[in-house]
């Protein structure tokens, strides 16, 4: 393939060194719009061979070593994002960064706040909004003259938003800036209508929801057709996967399969993993709206684990959210608790405080029993991280979750005899102990679907200590692990 594609390649000998570079750049970062990332890489052969390594810049000026600095780092975020290079992310983080103390230097502040939104772009992967956020406003401050770079970080600023469920925020930057978007290539015209849908999906109302869900679909027909236009298979792949999503949201579930399937081959065909990722999440989603628990499970785990490889904790949330319903929906209470407390956990430390409020209510709407403490901190969490969110369905949900508690409340001391509440129990220790030791283990083995090297993890024991107490002191518990690997002798 390498060999093939380098000789389509356009003779450059006759230009200097600089010239060269600045050739590769422009280029790969066309490419890159397109959506063709191994094309985009591809040129900047011999410059730079692979993400990770450092781009050679041997004998070129400053401005253009600040130049490549920037587009390797742009095909860095993107290409890791796309291949599951969790590292990716902060490898390029530091080569933008680079890039800007360049371009400093030389005084060259467009280009500073050209470089600044693409590292926005990394943080917003990584779930820190509000830093993302920052540095896209201080951008636009300086890229005040209409063009591509202004268009680019006016949609990466209500991708943001959007992230940050800020839906009327989203829609307004995209409205107030109609005509720029318009006025520029068929990427970004399809971004900007497929960016639309996606909001505007968020903001339909019960009253009006299948008029306005056609408008959604009709909105995301449009950015196909400019990114048909402009050859770039990703993104149709992505806008097949939002319609599918709609379809779901109108119970055309059957037309839904067709469009993801659609979806998921575009992906497969470019090794997009993380947008495969999507589709597969996606698909969780109509699986479980037909009650098809077992496979929404599973689809919603293999795009949990992608995520989690790529470093996407936004989206890793959202696939464990989805994971955790299904679950929930099996009778797997304890995993299902495991999940939606792992999905709290990586969007609260990733700052995306709006998914972990998701998270939080989805576990009080879908376990039934959970300890009180729990119960407690899962509801006031989720009405705080909530109480910002423009999503007209989250504020529903909330109110509904609320009323259900204040119900079990009431009737709560009902199901046990007072009298027997009042009176201390007396208790044997080691019993107790035994009790309690194989409650511990029974849970750690729910969570992690039988594995006793991930329990023994969750219990922070050895491998061989918790196999050890399972065979001598809870034996019952045995038919909740997973079979036992005997290693095969090698021969002598």
């Amino acid at each position: 393939m390498r060999t093939a594609s380098r000789k389509s390649k356009p003779d450059l000998s006759h230009l200097p060194a600089t010239g060269r570079a600045g050739y590769r750049c422009e280029r790969a970062l066309e490419l890159k719009d397109r959506g063709e990332y191994d094309a985009a890489q591809e040129i900047m052969y011999p410059l730079w061979k692979s993400v990770g390594e450092r781009p050679n810049t041997t004998g070129l000026n400053p401005t253009v070593v600040a130049e490549v600095l920037f587009c390797v780092g742009v095909l860095t975020g993107w290409i890791g994002s796309r291949n599951e290079i969790k590292e990716a992310n902060d490898a390029a983080k530091d080569l933008l960064t680079e890039s800007i103390r360049l371009y400093e230097s030389l005084g060259d502040l467009r280009k500073v706040a050209e470089v600044r939104s693409e590292l926005a772009l990394c943080y917003w992967r990584a779930g820190a909004l509000d830093e993302a956020r920052v540095m896209i406003n201080e951008s636009l401050e300086k890229l005040t003259a209409p063009g591509i770079a202004r268009a680019s970080a006016l949609i990466n600023l209500s991708v943001i938003e959007w992230s940050a469920a800020r839906y009327k925020k989203a829609l307004k930057i995209l409205n107030d800036n109609a005509p720029l978007f318009e006025r520029t290539s068929n990427t970004t015209k399809g971004t900007y209508h497929n960016q639309r849908a996606m909001i505007l999906r968020k903001l339909v109302t019960p009253e009006n929801r299948v008029d306005q869900l056609r408008k959604v679909i009709a909105e995301y027909e449009e950015a196909e057709a400019y990114f048909k236009l402009a050859r770039n298979t990703v993104n149709r792949a992505h806008i097949k996967n939002n319609i599918g999503n709609v379809l779901r949201d109108l119970h055309r579930y059957s037309e839904a399969h067709e469009y993801l399937e659609q979806a998921r081959r575009l992906t497969v065909i470019v090794k997009d993993k993380v947008r495969t990722a999507q589709v597969d999440e996606t698909r969780a989603q109509v699986f479980i709206a037909q009650h098809r628990y077992a496979e929404a499970e599973s689809a919603a785990g293999n795009a949990a684990r992608s995520f989690a490889k790529a470093g996407r904790q936004c989206f890793l949330t959202d696939a464990l959210i989805v994971q955790g319903i299904a679950l929930a929906r099996l009778n797997q209470t304890e995993r299902a608790r495991f999940t939606f407390q792992k999905a709290i956990e990586v969007a609260h430390q990733a700052g995306a405080l709006n998914r972990a409020g998701l998270a939080a209510l989805t576990m009080l709407e879908e376990i039934d029993q959970l300890p009180p403490e729990t119960l407690f901190a899962a509801y006031e969490k989720a009405g705080e991280w909530l109480a910002d969110s423009q999503s007209q369905d989250a504020k529903q949900r909330l109110e509904a979750v609320g009323r259900k508690l204040a119900l079990e409340l009431r009737g709560e001391w009902k199901s046990e005899n007072p009298i027997e509440v009042l009176y201390n129990k007396s208790l044997h220790l080691p019993d107790e102990v035994l009790s309690y030791e194989r409650e511990l283990i029974s849970n750690a083995l729910t969570k992690v679907n039988g594995s006793v090297t991930y329990a023994a993890k969750l219990l922070g024991v050895s491998h061989q200590r918790l196999a050890y107490i399972l065979e001598t002191r809870h034996r019952d518990l045995l038919k909740e692990r997973t079979p036992v690997r005997r290693r095969g002798r090698k021969d002598q």
